[in-house]
């Protein structure tokens, strides 16, 4: 052993060295060969290592062990021989320098806490890669779970280096830190919220990578591509990106479309609005005029015959048309407009079709579409949308009704 401390230490003497300088020159010159010596088994160990396990990764039918490689782990599990080595030669280098042993032994021992963790790291990676090729785990929010563990390996980890710098226990470290537990809460609140908001969201299922989601508060309004402790992405339909902190699924409302996109339509909800003065009785010359229109002829005639029937069973006098029963233009339009949609190819007929009436206002008199495409694809539904109102605008005047619009405040009326 003592040869080995002092293997340049003649030499120096021997060319006219001070025993002090000649003491720290050889202990210099031993730690550059020690260094040496790491490196290039460290070298010789990362190459073979990686490429044995890379032969291996490519003639296994499981791909785990190529996102083992893909993620370093190989290299970085090729450090730990060559760290154990310097472990083993630091009792003959600092054999004269004792009190150093201690500062190079703490920093051997600190740089094996940073290698635990980066392997570690390398093989949390390579779990998180892994289950987002599992099909039933795509839309769950691994990042988050994995992001977790690395905080608490970190954490362990920088203890770990605060314990071996100052020479304190470990236990007795994490003992004296609850009395900063306050400021560690403080420090990490965002994290904290963000770890526990993820895991509301992942075991209530409000959210999966995929869902299309609208946030109004963050302007959102897109697909969810990914969703970390902290933050969840959102990639609007103009391509931009807008992040969204975790917690704030939890604690603000957001819309989530995942039901319309797993249900076999996307609803329709749309109101046109008639001037209530244009509404009124329809009399015999209008009632065939109306016939001429294939989707409601059948049923024109048959509530004429069945009003006809009553009105003559009472002896009702039609002389006044509002006595009896009556078909007024505004019914007959909402069954025209059921009657459309019933054959139109784009409505999904199995889902709730209707045609309703709802409060007169101020504004007119609106009737609403209540129904469901069969295409939920949004460029598709736009279009089928557009077709409709197209279509029911257009036809209006054919039944002697008028929407309401706003009259123009800039319009005046010269008379000579």
């Amino acid at each position: 052993m003592n040869k080995v401390s002092h293997a340049f230490y003649q030499f120096f003497i021997d060319n006219g060295f001070s025993e002090s300088t000649a003491k720290y020159t050889n202990l210099v010159v031993l730690l550059l060969v020690i260094l040496l010596m790491v490196l290039l088994i460290d070298y010789g160990l990362r190459k073979l290592l990686v490429a044995v396990i890379s032969k291996i990764a490519r003639s296994s039918k499981t791909h785990f062990d190529d996102l083992l490689v893909q993620n370093k782990f190989p290299r970085n599990l090729a450090h730990i021989i060559p760290l154990v080595l310097a472990f083993k030669v630091t009792p003959y280098v600092f054999t004269d320098f004792e009190p150093y042993a201690i500062y190079w032994d703490k920093g051997l021992k600190v740089f094996g806490v940073i290698l635990i963790i980066v392997i570690t790291r390398s093989v949390l990676k390579t779990l998180e890669d892994f289950f987002k090729t599992i099909p039933n785990l795509k839309d769950k929010p691994i990042d988050s779970y994995i992001q977790v563990f690395m905080i608490f390996v970190w954490i362990i980890g920088l203890m770990s280096m605060f314990a071996i710098i100052t020479g304190i226990e470990f236990l007795r470290f994490v003992t004296g830190l609850g009395a900063a537990s306050a400021i560690i809460l403080l420090i990490f609140k965002d994290t904290i919220l963000g770890f526990v908001a993820s895991i509301q969201v992942s075991i209530n299922d409000m959210v999966r990578i995929g869902d299309w989601v609208t946030f109004d508060k963050f302007g959102a309004d897109g697909d969810v591509i990914e969703i970390n402790l902290a933050t969840v992405k959102v990639q609007n339909f103009d391509k931009t990106i807008t992040t969204i902190p975790t917690y704030a699924l939890i604690s603000d409302s957001f819309r989530n479309w995942r039901g319309m996109m797993e249900s076999d339509g996307r609803r329709i909800k749309r109101a046109i609005k008639v001037k209530q003065d244009s509404v009124r009785f329809l009399n015999d010359t209008d009632l065939e005029r109306l016939k001429q229109i294939q989707l409601i002829s059948e049923y024109i005639g048959t509530r004429q015959n069945d009003i006809e029937r009553f009105n003559a069973s009472h002896n009702v006098d039609k002389s006044v048309p509002i006595n009896g029963r009556n078909l007024t233009n505004i019914g007959l339009f909402r069954k025209y407009i059921e009657s459309y949609l019933m054959n139109h190819p784009a409505i999904n007929k199995d889902m709730t079709l209707m045609v309703r009436q709802l409060e007169p206002t101020g504004q007119g008199w609106p009737i609403e579409l209540y129904t469901f495409s069969a295409d939920k694809r949004w460029e598709n539904y736009e279009h089928i949308m557009s077709d409709i109102f197209d279509h029911i605008v257009s036809s209006v005047s054919y039944f002697d009704l008028e929407l309401f619009e706003f009259p123009n405040k800039n319009f005046v009326n010269y008379q000579e």
